[in-house]
C-alpha cells in the first residue's frame, strides 16, 4: 500500500524511537488514464513508462511528472504525453536559439543595465521576478508552478516578444568585433546588439540551471555547448545564479505593459493583412495607430515603434476619434490600427523598406544602419 507505508512507518518509528523516520516526504496520487479511471491490464488502458522512454526519451516523462499536480491523481494518455513532447520542443528550441545568438560571446562584450535600452531592462525585470518565484516554488516542491512559469516565459516573453523584436538587431546591427571602427552613430546600434546578447547570456544561464532538475540531459548538453561550460564540469554542479534585486523595476514593467497592449493590436492588424494577401511580411507595412489614451502614447517615449512592431515604419497619433475602417480588438478600446503599406525600396540586407534619398552613396541599396554595420566590418576585417 503506497500511502499506508508512510503512515505505518511514521507510527512505528515514533513509538520505538521517538522520532519520525524521515525529515520530509513527497508523495503523489495514483496514476490514472485520461478519463480518471484506474489503470488495468484487463481494461487495456495501461501505459508503460518504458514505452514512453523508448519512443520519446526520458526527458518527456520527467516533464510530464513535473507538470502534473501530484496532490491529486495524475492523468496520463498518449495525448497528454504529446503535450509534454510539445513543451520539450518549445523549451529546447528556446535554449537552442540563444546558443546560436550567443556564438562567440565573452564577458568583454557585456554592457551595464543602466546603458541598456528599455526592452532589455524589461527582460531583466522579468528575470528578477522569475528568480524569486522559481526558487520559492522549488523550495516547497511545487514543480508544476516552476514549469508553468518557465513555459510561459519561454513561449511568450522570449519567443513571441523579445526574440521576435531583437532578431533584426542580432542579424544586422554592428557586431562587437567591429567596435574599433564605431563612431557615435554606429555605437547606437552596436550597443543595442551588445545589450541584447548581454541579456541573452543572463537568460540562458538562468534557464539552464532552473530547468536542469527537470531536463537534466538536455540542459547538460546545452551547458557543454555554451560559454558557461568553463564554470564547472557539469550544469548540475552550478548553483542558481545570483540575480540583482535592482533588476526589478515595477515602473518600467508598467510602461512596457502599455507598449505591449498597443503592440498586440498592431500584430492582430498585420495578421489580417497577411491573411488577405495585402502584405507578405510585417516589414512591408508602416501602420498608423490612433490611440485615445495619452498614457499609452507616452509609454513609447524614447522608443521606435516600428522596431517594436517589426515594421518598416510606424506612426502613433493621439486622438479620441478614429477615421473609420481601422482594425480594433474588443478588449482594447481606444486603439485603432490603419496598416498602411511601407514606402521606398527594400533593403537587401535587413529587408526593411526605406527612403533611397537617405541611403549612403557607397551603399545605395541598404539602409543607413546597415551601411554603418558593413563599413565597420570592412574596417576591422578587411573588405
Amino acid at each position: 500500500q503506497h500511502r499506508g507505508w508512510f503512515q505505518s512507518s511514521l507510527l512505528e518509528c515514533c513509538a520505538t524511537r521517538g522520532m519520525a523516520p524521515y525529515k520530509q516526504v513527497l508523495t503523489h496520487g495514483f496514476i490514472v488514464d485520461a478519463d480518471g479511471k484506474k489503470m488495468s491490464k484487463s481494461i487495456g488502458n495501461t501505459i508503460e513508462p518504458e514505452q514512453i522512454q523508448k519512443q520519446y526519451g526520458i526527458e518527456i516523462l520527467r516533464i510530464w511528472t513535473a507538470s502534473g499536480d501530484y496532490t491529486e491523481d495524475l492523468r496520463i494518455s498518449d495525448e497528454i504525453i504529446k503535450g509534454s513532447v510539445e513543451t520539450y520542443r518549445k523549451l529546447r528550441n528556446t535554449v537552442r536559439y540563444m546558443l546560436g545568438a550567443l556564438d562567440g560571446w565573452t564577458e568583454d562584450e557585456a554592457i551595464a543595465p543602466e546603458k541598456m535600452p528599455g526592452l532589455e531592462r524589461w527582460v531583466l525585470h522579468r528575470l528578477a521576478e522569475l528568480d524569486a518565484q522559481v526558487k520559492a516554488a522549488y523550495n516547497v516542491y511545487d514543480f508544476k508552478r516552476v514549469m508553468s512559469l518557465l513555459i510561459n516565459f519561454a513561449g511568450v516573453d522570449l519567443s513571441a516578444v523579445y526574440f521576435d523584436i531583437r532578431k533584426d538587431s542580432l542579424y544586422c546591427d554592428p557586431r562587437f568585433s567591429t567596435m574599433d571602427a564605431w563612431d557615435d552613430a554606429t555605437a547606437v546600434y552596436g550597443n543595442r546588439r551588445r545589450a541584447a546578447r548581454t541579456v541573452m547570456a543572463a537568460v540562458l544561464e538562468r534557464l539552464l540551471t532552473w530547468l536542469a532538475p527537470v531536463m537534466p540531459f538536455t540542459m547538460e548538453e546545452a551547458f557543454l555547448e555554451s560559454h558557461l561550460s568553463g564554470k564547472a564540469e557539469s550544469v548540475h554542479l552550478l548553483l542558481f545564479p545570483f540575480t540583482p534585486v535592482n533588476w526589478r523595476d515595477e515602473e518600467l514593467a508598467e510602461r512596457w505593459a502599455k507598449i505591449f497592449t498597443v503592440r498586440r493590436v498592431v500584430t492582430g492588424a498585420l495578421e489580417v493583412e497577411r491573411r488577405e494577401k495585402r502584405i507578405g511580411a510585417s516589414l512591408e507595412a508602416a501602420p498608423v495607430v490612433h490611440i485615445a489614451d495619452e498614457a499609452l502614447v507616452k509609454a513609447f517615449d524614447g522608443e521606435d515603434p516600428a522596431d517594436l512592431f517589426i515594421t518598416s515604419g510606424a506612426e502613433l497619433v493621439h486622438t479620441l476619434e478614429g477615421k473609420g475602417g481601422g482594425f480594433t480588438l474588443d478588449d482594447t478600446p481606444g486603439v485603432v490600427v490603419y496598416p498602411e503599406k511601407a514606402e521606398g525600396i527594400k533593403c537587401r540586407r535587413s529587408w526593411k523598406y526605406f527612403d533611397p534619398d537617405l541611403a549612403d552613396p557607397e551603399f545605395p541599396d541598404i539602409t543607413p544602419r546597415d551601411a554603418l554595420a558593413v563599413k565597420a566590418w570592412d574596417a576591422t576585417h578587411g573588405e
